[in-house]
């Protein structure tokens, strides 16, 4: 990707990284690095490195909750949950989102 085009991918993705994160709790509890290697993966975070300030954030803001959890033959595993704060700020995004997205690619769409 060129400058442009990297310069307005990573604002884009700095503006839904929270939003993203809350999603995949959504569907499980996750640990740090597990959370960090499936954004990068999708595209999403650029490193892990941005990610645990993210999640530290989001702890102290109550949107999602952490536990330890021993792993066998391992150290503990962080793993973060999604609060009932967390789903409602997923909720609102969620909604939010459907009324952007679509004027969002209406404009993009339009031809002069």
């Amino acid at each position: 990707m060129d400058q442009p085009h990297e310069r307005i991918a990573t604002n884009i993705r700095k503006g839904v990284l929270e939003f993203c994160v809350l999603a995949m709790l959504r569907r499980r509890d996750m640990y740090g690095l597990e959370l960090a290697d499936a954004l990068v993966a999708r595209g999403l975070s650029a490193s892990e490195g941005s990610l645990y300030p993210l999640l530290a954030r989001m702890q102290q803001a109550g949107l999602v909750g952490s536990r330890r959890e021993a792993e066998a033959g391992g150290r503990p595993r962080k793993y973060y949950e999604l609060t009932d704060a967390g789903r409602a700020q997923l909720a609102a995004f969620t909604e939010v989102w459907g009324l952007i997205a679509p004027q969002v690619a209406e404009l993009l769409e339009e031809r002069s």
